[in-house]
């Protein structure tokens, strides 16, 4: 798969972050920063500073320290996934345009990956007592604590886990978080919810067996080989071969060291274990992506066996909890021209133009926004409300449908046209029986509901009450030659017709802005009439 330029998709993370420096999109770090207090808040004032998004950048930390004062000679980047979409893109090597069509291409067009014998990710190796010395194993890392003040230790956060079916063989490759609690062990939590974690399912099978279960924990490689872990792809589904479809070649994998299991041969570090079956070990608090502090749970406990590295790696940490973040950003460009996909060309529902899933504070799964053309059929718009809502099992608990004209990122906006467009006895459908989901647990209970609003246009209306659009841009260019302050318009920022004008009011307004009011004047003044109340329509009495 290849852009505009014939650009491949970078084959490893070094190449992506060279390329995002040579496109303007990485800024270095090179004062000491500390990784457990200061490292995630630096990055973090991106998301919660008010920064438009397509300002943030990747960041690469190159003087790290910790909390007690040592060094580490690791390099650690943040945001180098996607902080923005343009970040996330440039991992595929195509326009933030194209994301969606390359996801659809590679599902539909997987390219198996090619194993090798010698591998840059195994150039140094780190095996038994190197992994309880001190300083070594997990310790020679540097992981950042990603959510100061609540966390419980450094977390593994950009992770592309790799697990096995017993039965099938078939690889998974799944995003899941990862507590350090020794030099050699760590605690991995895969989401056991419905539509949870494929890793789960693998660790359900293994236990059935009584045996431990393999695993491998890949931190930094070929952008397009990460982005497969935090997508829902079917169970069945080898995601190393998604990945290739990605990035238009083989991905090369070689075989772990102590494990039976294969991970991408390009990778900055591997941390190879296994996972016990017959216990679980308490694992918490950490800042979840749902925009609250997970508390603890028991969950896996994993003895690490081996960990390798490039001679020179790069540490990949991401922005999650409260969002926007870079988790979310890293599921909302492929999962919305997914959803979008679904719905258009699968379920066939007509007039639908685009899928938004709301990203602020909620996380993208749980708000979801279609947008609709105004010939869309309401019968086509409800489809559309319930194919949505059933997709995936975490995914839409609130689904919204508006017309075209209503930006659905601009909340202010969607609250309008539930205002205005929506009768809440026939425009609202609530259906039980939901699960949960992706959320704090503290006071849940166990079934949640669905709520889908059809907030279309149903008629035509007045126009909105903005100068038309010539107007406002011929102003903005005189406040940018005055030097004001700088804009962020969100639509909408001028007035459009919605159906309900006239030509005689055009004209109206025509003649009004070249100061020709009185004529207009002289116009009404012909069409006096008495023998009625004040605010009578003229429709109705002119026809």
């Amino acid at each position: 798969m290849s852009n505009a330029q014939g650009t491949r998709a970078p084959m490893d993370l070094q190449d992506h972050l060279s390329r995002l420096e040579e496109k303007g999109l990485l800024q270095r770090i090179e004062i000491p920063i500390d990784k457990d207090s200061e490292l995630h808040p630096l990055a973090r004032w991106q998301f919660q500073g008010g920064i438009p998004a397509e300002d943030r950048k990747a960041f690469l930390y190159t003087d790290v320290t910790d909390g007690k004062g040592r060094s580490y000679d690791i390099p650690v980047t943040v945001g180098a996934l996607a902080a923005n979409p343009e970040i996330y893109a440039a991992g595929l090597g195509v326009s933030v345009e194209e994301i969606g069509e390359v996801w659809v291409r590679a599902m539909q067009n997987p390219i198996p990956p090619e194993v090798v014998t010698e591998a840059p990710c195994q150039e140094v190796v780190m095996t038994g007592a190197d992994l309880t010395r001190e300083g070594g194993g997990l310790a020679a890392l540097p992981v950042p604590i990603s959510t100061p003040g609540f966390d419980a230790a450094p977390y593994l956060t950009a992770t592309l886990v790799v697990t096995k079916d017993p039965e099938s063989g078939i690889r998974n490759m799944g995003t899941y978080r990862g507590q350090l609690k020794a030099r050699d062990r760590l605690g991995v939590r895969m989401a056991s919810r419905l539509g949870g974690a494929g890793g789960y399912q693998h660790w359900l099978k293994y236990k059935e067996r009584g045996e431990k279960m393999p695993v491998a924990i890949v931190i930094g490689c070929a952008p397009a080989v990460l982005f497969t872990g935090p997508q829902k792809l079917p169970i069945d589904q080898d995601e190393m071969a998604v990945a290739g479809g990605l990035i238009g070649a083989p991905v090369r994998t070689v075989a772990c060291k102590t494990v039976d299991l294969e991970v991408p041969a390009d990778a900055e570090i591997v941390i190879e274990g296994e996972i016990a079956i017959d216990y679980l070990e308490p694992e918490g608090p950490f800042g979840e992506s749902h925009g609250h502090v997970a508390l603890e749970d028991f969950n896996m406990s994993m003895q690490v066996t081996a960990i390798t590295t490039k001679k020179k790696p790069v540490f990949v940490s991401i922005v999650s909890q409260v969002t926007p973040s870079e988790s979310s950003t890293l599921k909302k460009v492929a999962y919305e021209p997914l959803y979008f996909e679904h719905l258009k060309n699968v379920l066939n529902v007509k007039g639908i133009t685009r899928v938004v899933m709301h990203e602020p504070l909620t996380n993208i799964r749980k708000v979801i926004f279609l947008q609709f053309d105004r010939s869309a059929p309401q019968t086509e718009v409800w489809r559309g409300l319930q194919g949505a809502a059933a997709l995936q099992a975490q995914c839409g608990k609130v689904v919204i449908a508006v017309s075209e004209d209503i930006e659905p990122n601009n909340a202010d906006a969607i609250f309008w046209s539930i205002a205005y467009r929506a009768n809440l006895s026939t425009d609202l459908h609530v259906t039980p029986y939901r699960s949960g989901g992706h959320g704090p647990k503290s006071g849940r209970s166990g079934a949640d509901s669905t709520l889908m609003i059809d907030a279309t246009l149903k008629a035509a209306m007045p126009p909105l009450a903005l100068p038309r659009e010539p107007y406002m841009t011929r102003a903005r260019k005189i406040w940018e030659e005055l030097q004001l302050p700088r804009l962020t318009p969100q639509p909408p920022w001028h007035g459009y017709e919605l159906g309900d004008w006239s030509d005689l009011w055009s004209d109206y307004a025509d003649r009004a802005v070249a100061g020709d009011w009185e004529d207009n004047g002289r116009v009404t003044e012909g069409r006096q009439r008495g023998g009625m109340k004040p605010e009578t329509p003229v429709r109705d009495i002119e026809g």
